[in-house]
């Protein structure tokens, strides 16, 4: 049975991770604060500053909590890519979290910059298909198709009233998400020029496994230029699941914190394992 280590995104923080990284990983808390200048733990709730590296360093504690487990598959909701990358031994450790510090940062800077940006959350049994129809109708982007029932539009926030009205009115909820930016569409796209150049002075290593991209929903052709793309490009995260799944996966284990991604994979597959830290 093929197995696939999922790493959650920003969304996914729990009251007790920093005490599991603590715990497991008190290296890794020691050099969080070092790199971020603060602990960034009890600051999850400030920003994506705060919140992407504190999400980053439990996740791999989690990773560590079981064992360090290599799977055939790897894959990552957004920042949880590079914690994926880390743990297929592509990025190291320390460049990982330098690159998600940085990206939170940035990512954080392009909401307040762009003034407007906002994010909508669409649920139902017909999200998925209604969600590209609704993004164009209103000048919004998909930012996050993470199940047939659960997608995020995102764009100016102006525009969310609208759409969550026309949403509405086809039997979808609509619910606009706390967020300072509208993550994962064009309006990031004075976050790229910085973090490209970070990423062009980092080494990606051969590693082991396959890890899977949410912006291609295939596994990585070019780590540096697909992680930029992840900053104004949907997560394809219901694709990706499916095209593991036909690669094989039958085993999914989400190494936390949260079990955000075993709930998304309940709603998009049937018949598999579902396991976590």
């Amino acid at each position: 049975m093929a197995s696939a280590v999922l790493f959650p995104g920003q969304g996914s923080q729990t009251p007790d991770m920093r005490e599991m990284v603590a715990r497991v990983r008190p290296d890794l808390l020691s050099l969080a604060i070092g790199v971020v200048g603060q602990d960034p733990f009890p600051r999850v709730d400030d920003g994506t500053m705060f919140a992407q590296p504190a999400i980053y360093c439990a996740s791999l504690a989690g990773w560590c909590s079981l064992g360090r487990p290599e799977a055939e598959y790897l894959a990552g909701h957004s920042l949880g890519e590079i914690g994926a990358l880390v743990a297929a031994g592509r990025l190291r450790e320390r460049d990982g979290l330098e690159l998600v510090a940085l990206r939170g940062r940035l990512m954080q800077e392009a909401g307040a910059s762009a003034g407007d940006g906002g994010m909508l959350a669409l649920l139902g049994a017909s999200a998925a298909e209604q969600a590209d129809e609704l993004a164009s109708a209103h000048g919004l982007s998909v930012a996050n198709d993470n199940s047939p029932q659960q997608v995020v539009l995102s764009g100016a926030r102006s525009a969310l009233p609208a759409a969550a009205a026309a949403a509405e009115e086809l039997g979808l909820r609509a619910m606009a998400l706390p967020v300072t930016g509208a993550f994962h569409s064009p309006m990031m796209a004075s976050a790229v020029p910085e973090f490209a150049a970070a990423l062009a002075d980092v080494e990606v290593l051969a590693g082991h496994g396959t890890v899977f991209s949410a912006v291609s929903a295939a596994p990585f052709v070019d780590v540096r230029e697909q992680l930029v793309q992840a900053l104004t490009m949907p997560v394809r995260w219901r694709e990706t699941m499916l095209a593991l799944h036909a690669r094989g996966a039958e085993r999914f284990v989400e190494v936390g914190p949260g079990r955000v991604l075993t709930g998304l994979a309940k709603r998009t597959l049937r018949g598999v394992e579902l396991a976590g830290a």
